[in-house]
């Protein structure tokens, strides 16, 4: 059976965005997504949810949480209280305030666990808010843009919009480029439904490295090696998997 039949489960793909699956597997899932739209398009909404939800537990949860050594203690004063092995009578209110304070240390302890995500996960915007626009340009309008029009600066009200749409709130300006996902100098629009907050840091596959690939693509439209359109269709539909592509690479060159 082709790879491209063997679709994996949604399981699989959670596993795979969470960095758990086994290395064999990993690798197997891997190159299938470089093989399937469709299991791309699914592992993008999957890691879209992930991310959503860390930005949930930093922006709503953090510093509200309570500390795990209060529900732990109030559990170790109960175990104390129980009858010792051998004897009965533990009582309904007791057994209810034993699993209260179990579930709270486990919600505690759950939530504080650092998220385990994998490099490509935040570096890649969530396709329902950011699927990505085009002017209508043709390859001879992007080739003849002038220089600063390739890559123009997004003002100080869209921006703010974009983080908004992503749950971002106070974020420190060196932290993210509001970043077009189909740069200006390949068509790309000033819409928000073509702009996300990409991070500067904390990935290997950050602003800078797209930047590069940007610049690869816009010289190979222009050099006539690369239709309009496809580069454009790539850098929306999966831009990390473009570098790898147009890099031969599976992981970002040092500048």
């Amino acid at each position: 059976m082709e790879i491209r039949d063997q679709h994996p489960s949604d399981e699989e793909m959670l596993a795979y965005a969470d960095g758990e699956l086994p290395s064999r597997r990993a690798a197997t899932v891997r190159a299938h997504l470089g093989a399937c739209w469709a299991c791309r398009g699914r592992i993008a909404e999957i890691e879209g949810g992930i991310r959503e939800f860390l930005e949930a537990y930093r922006t709503e949860l953090d510093g509200r949480l309570p500390p795990a050594a209060g529900p732990r203690a109030l559990l170790k004063a109960q175990l104390k209280a129980l009858p010792k092995p051998g004897t009965f009578g533990m009582g309904p209110r007791l057994a209810a305030g034993l699993c209260a304070a179990a579930l709270s240390i486990f919600g505690a302890l759950l939530l504080s666990r650092p998220a385990r995500l994998s490099g490509d996960a935040v570096a890649v915007p969530k396709a329902s808010l950011t699927p990505g626009d085009t002017l209508p340009l043709t390859r001879t309008g992007v080739c003849q843009m002038p220089g600063n029009q390739l890559a123009e600066l997004v003002p100080v009200s869209v921006r703010q919009t974009v983080l908004r749409r992503y749950g971002i709130e106070n974020a420190r300006p060196d932290a993210y480029e509001i970043d077009y996902l189909i740069t200006p100098g390949l068509g790309g629009s000033g819409d928000v439904r073509n702009l996300w907050p990409e991070p500067y840091t904390n990935t290997v596959w950050n602003a800078h490295v797209k930047d590069a690939l940007e610049n690869r693509l816009h010289d190979l439209v222009c050099g006539g090696t690369l239709d309009l359109g496809t580069a454009q269709r790539e850098l929306a539909t999966d831009w990390i998997s473009a570098y790898k592509k147009y890099f031969h690479t599976t992981t970002p060159i040092a500048r």
